[in-house]
């Protein structure tokens, strides 16, 4: 057990902490300050020597050089049991400090700004405070450091509890946590400066990013794995599902979580269009887009219809805003997610009947207007191998009519162009081998997965049923047979669109033109795997 005779508080975060100080007043504890902290706390009629006058000199070149001293990092870091030590600082007239109060200055707010100067960045990069803390954490058993002000409470009912003294697991435990808001520190240092004096790099040399643990989850994908939530702590900068806010339904599961990504990653795709998808095992089982004046319900009731069964037990994501209308056509539907930038009073009333289902929505200021739904092209993709770390650019080429060449004899009609597009847009959130059928605005039939594209079509086309008739079907890669076109043609499909680019496009070009399907060649590929 630790008995704090002697505090340093110096921290750029004034909240809670005159009632902290004062509470250590009450347990005769002294307490040290700089300049800042000491005024705000002499101010509140609490007795505070300033560090100068422990030190002999005074703070300064602005205040880069305060705590950095003998007599301070002596009095944090000589060891109690070493009577060498203990000889050392009697000799040089060293006090003991207990305890460290810091919490450093706001580097990654600075960081995050993109107006501001190399130079103020550089001022907001903390010395003493992080030298602080290094020192007493270096020596945790017989100094307590305090670096979040949430801990303050807690620290003060654990001194009352314990005469005043704080136990070696909460010494342990607050090492543990100074250590962890220096090392995101010195990430958001790193990234900025990095950035700023090499230039944006896709691909750095290293790669450091901090995530903070938002909950524990009830298990992983499998009730045997433990699992967890993390968020990055610099943010996406764009809508996703760790900036969401949860109004109903039970805690969210592992699976959630990765179907409510995969389903909001395909109405970024539509940020000029009312749009909804419908996600099962994290691949679309219907989506649809509607005109700009039409309803939500309206792009809803087409996304359900893609494939109502699959949609059973289904995760929902909606880039408008869920109102009375939608929410009446849910019903009975059973759901596990939706997932929309907000929920008009009255919808939410009635989903909220619905004691299972989470609905998750998005702050409004930061995701308004709807063109903030789409992808941060700045971001980078990256998954996890055993040892090591992929790193890609997002896959976030899309293309107009203007990039595309048809190949066959039919052309599209104008018409047509409309599922094209939309198509091409949906089967990137399609893992390979991927085919996808689209009419009218919606997806009617997904293939997805399969060790061979025919495999892939015949899915597709099985789900399709009678709505393949007329239909555009979408290929993520070239066609490397004839026989996926053959299969497509004997379902009805009117227009294919692929990448191009087979040694054998000629023979797949030809049986499109046999069947008198128009075929669009985009000359680029969507893999996901």
């Amino acid at each position: 057990m630790l008995k704090v005779r002697r505090a340093l508080i110096s921290v750029s975060s004034k909240e809670s902490v005159v009632d902290f100080a004062s509470g250590l007043a009450d347990w005769g504890v002294q307490i040290i300050s700089t300049s800042g902290t000491a005024k705000v706390l002499r101010e509140s009629g609490l007795e505070v020597t300033d560090i100068s006058n422990i030190t002999g000199f005074p703070e300064i070149l602005d205040g880069r050089v305060k705590a950095l001293h003998p007599k301070i990092h002596g009095g944090l870091l000589y060891q109690r049991d070493k009577q060498e030590h203990i000889k050392t600082i009697v000799e040089q007239g060293i006090a003991p400090i207990d305890m460290v109060v810091v919490n450093l200055y706001r580097f990654q707010d600075t960081a995050l700004s993109n107006e501001i100067t190399l130079q103020d960045a550089l001022e907001q990069i903390d010395i003493g405070g992080h030298s602080l803390i290094r020192s007493g954490v270096k020596n945790y058993q017989s100094v307590a450091v305090i670096t979040n002000p949430s801990r303050y409470r807690d620290i003060l009912e654990e001194m009352m509890v314990n005469d005043g003294q704080i136990s070696e697991q909460t010494l342990s435990d607050l090492a543990v946590e100074a250590f962890e808001l220096t090392s995101l520190y010195d990430i958001a240092i790193h990234g900025f400066l990095q950035q700023r004096l090499q230039g944006k790099q896709n691909f750095p040399h290293r790669i450091t990013m901090g995530f903070t643990k938002m909950q524990d989850l009830r298990y992983g994908e499998n009730p045997h794995q433990k699992a967890a939530f993390y968020h990055q702590d610099r943010g996406s900068g764009q809508a996703c599902i760790a900036g969401a806010r949860q109004l109903n339904g039970k805690e969210l599961s592992y699976n959630n979580i990765v179907d409510m990504d995969a389903a909001l990653n395909v109405v970024k795709e539509f940020s000029q269009q009312p749009a909804v998808a419908i996600i099962k095992h994290a691949n679309p089982c219907g989506a649809a887009i509607v005109t700009r004046n039409s309803g939500i319900e309206e792009a809803f009731l087409k996304a359900l219809d893609s494939d109502p069964m699959s949609a059973f037990g289904g995760v929902v994501a909606s880039n408008r805003p869920i109102n009375l209308a939608m929410a009446q056509a849910i019903g009975e539907i059973f759901l596990e997610c939706i997932i929309a930038p907000s929920f008009e009073d009255d919808a939410l009333d009635l989903l909220r009947k619905k004691d299972n289902l989470r609905l998750l929505e998005f702050d409004n200021q930061k995701y308004a207007p709807w063109p903030a739904f789409e992808f941060a092209h700045d971001q980078l993709g990256f998954k996890e191998v055993t040892g090591g770390l992929l790193l890609q650019d997002l896959d976030l080429n899309r293309i107009q009519k203007k990039d595309c060449t048809v190949v066959t004899d039919r052309q599209p009609e104008d018409s047509e162009w409309r599922d094209i597009l939309f198509a091409w847009k949906v089967i990137v959130h399609v893992n390979s081998n991927a085919i996808l059928i689209a009419k009218d605005g919606r997806t009617v039939g997904v293939g997805q997965g399969q060790s061979n594209r025919v495999g892939s079509v015949k899915i597709a086309v099985q789900s399709a049923g009678t709505k393949a008739q007329g239909a555009v079907l979408a290929s993520d890669a070239f066609f490397p047979f004839r026989d996926g076109v053959d299969k497509a043609a004997e379902a009805g499909i009117k227009t294919i669109i692929q990448q191009g680019g087979s040694r054998r496009d000629d023979e797949v070009i030809k049986a499109a033109n046999e069947h008198g399907i128009a075929m669009v060649f985009t000359g680029e590929r969507h893999f996901s795997h």
